[in-house]
């Protein structure tokens, strides 16, 4: 069943606790430091039932439609169906929103692609729980986020078991018939507060003697016992949307997950005391490349906003026609068709998993994870070289408009042959608030730190390598030829 964007408003009005500082939200849909966001999410909903988009945001199975992001893939033509899907959403929102509905929902369709992963030796039936969850969340149009990491200081185990330290980090402290009940910190829970579902896990390695932490399970956003520690938002500090376009509509807001005696059934429960397996569900399923392949679709359209922006600034500046300045645009014209590239090539040359289902090219898809990574703040640089200083010569906001005398002046001198005034500074509005203001400086760190530090993605890259096969061309070459003869004496 697809959700519509007023019942998922509805969904959010539970009782879930969020703080932003002391503050207690009461309401997350009609707060102003959430409630535009909120409709933004509402909107991705209403979005599927617009019929140019009802075939590609969703798909028939059994008579019933389900969001296509949930779809388990059987061959190329399905990969791509996912691809365009998320395609759709990210342009929607820009590429601003990483933890959009599509992102672990994701995860979990790759989980279920391969959910032997799960028989742990166990009697407890994970497989199925995982089944289960996955279709329940589909039939449900889930919206689900993830906390995956520990609070930073508590990694070390030496450090945890250090005598009177008690460790923050999320961890089962009960078990019984009918569940478990957890306590502790989980980050970065981006998008929680707008979602219904969070899941938590470990997505990075934990060791041993930390078992009770080895749990993965999902529990409603409004769960007793868990509350949600909001950053400072940024759409309740603009004076205006045309100030701020993005910070105003876009902000996905990241909090800090904390547990307090949180009780989980056991059918919510999908990993627990498996210290290894709880990390490698995500790397010995397609989980996490389906998970970052919606990643990379979603820089995809945050750069086509870039080069757009680019652009239309070298425009506006009246430098269009410098030559530097059209190689500089070519460049950011490269970089956008190359992550195109590799996108579709994920499609392209996609893996035959051997069960009846398909993935995208793992190697491929995490080759571009490091080139976003990389690439971010050079492109951001760029784009604001091309900028120069227009986003400080224009006034400080729209109030300008109200005045008479001051709207007369400013349309009088702001004004460039072909260009309104108020058109330039619209645009360099937009253009400060994505590489200049809090939203921004967010963004940036974000891109950079996405999947983790540079030596957490390119170790994917390191295992995922056809190493072996490298090797054998290598010693093809080698054997190919031989010592010189020996010179004649």
């Amino acid at each position: 069943m697809l959700k519509t964007g007023k019942e998922h408003l509805e969904g959010l009005r539970d009782g879930r606790v969020v703080y932003i500082g002391g503050e207690r939200v009461r309401d997350v849909t009609t707060h102003p430091a959430f409630r535009n966001a909120v409709r933004t999410v509402a909107a991705l909903y209403d979005m599927k039932r617009e019929p140019g988009q009802r075939d590609i945001l969703s798909y028939e199975e059994d008579g019933e439609r389900f969001s296509t992001y949930f779809l388990l893939p059987k061959s190329r033509d399905d990969l791509v169906r996912r691809m365009r899907a998320h395609k759709a959403i990210a342009d929607a929102t820009h590429g601003l929103f990483g933890r959009s509905p599509d992102h672990v929902s994701s995860f979990v369709a790759g989980l279920a692609l391969q959910p032997e992963v799960f028989e742990d030796g166990s009697f407890r039936p994970y497989r199925e729980n995982l089944l289960a969850y996955y279709r329940r969340a589909r039939a449900q149009d889930t919206y689900i986020t993830y906390a995956v990491l520990p609070p930073q200081g508590t990694r070390d185990p030496e450090f945890s078991h250090r005598e009177n330290f008690k460790t923050p980090a999320l961890s089962v402290t009960a078990e019984d018939g009918s569940g478990v009940r957890i306590s502790g910190i989980k980050t970065l829970a981006t998008g929680a507060i707008l979602s219904d579902e969070i899941w938590l896990g470990n997505v990075q390695p934990i060791g041993r003697g930390q078992e009770a932490q080895a749990i993965t399970c999902v529990v409603p956003v409004a769960a007793a016992g868990l509350s949600l520690w909001s950053r400072r938002t940024f759409e309740d500090h603009v004076p205006s949307e045309f100030d701020n376009p993005l910070s105003s509509r876009f902000d996905e807001t990241d909090s800090v997950v904390v547990c307090e005696d949180v009780t989980v059934p056991w059918e919510n429960i999908f990993v627990h005391n498996q210290t290894a397996l709880s990390r490698e569900i995500y790397i010995r399923t397609p989980s996490h490349c389906f998970g970052n392949h919606q990643s990379n679709v979603r820089f995809w359209s945050k750069l086509q906003l870039l080069l757009g922006l680019a652009h239309r600034a070298a425009e506006y500046n009246g430098t269009l026609k410098i030559p530097g300045v059209q190689e500089t645009l070519g460049r950011l014209a490269a970089f956008e068709a190359a992550i195109s590239g590799m996108v579709h090539g994920q499609c392209m040359d996609y893996e035959d998993l051997g069960n009846g289902y398909v993935s995208f090219n793992r190697r491929i898809m995490y080759g571009a994870l490091d080139w976003c990574t990389e690439n971010y703040p050079l492109i951001t640089a760029t784009v604001r070289d091309l900028l120069g200083g227009s986003p400080f010569v224009m006034p400080a906001d729209a109030s300008v408009m109200a005045n008479p005398e001051s709207r007369r002046m400013f349309e009088t001198y702001w004004a460039t042959p072909g260009h309104a005034a108020i058109d330039r500074m619209k645009l360099f509005k937009l253009a400060w608030d994505l590489l200049g203001s809090e939203f921004g400086g967010r963004h940036l760190q974000y891109e950079k730190f996405y999947a983790g530090p540079s030596f957490v993605v390119r170790n994917h890259s390191f295992r995922e390598c056809p190493w072996d096969g490298l090797g054998r061309s290598l010693d093809q070459l080698l054997a190919s030829y031989d010592l010189p003869a020996a010179p004649r004496t």
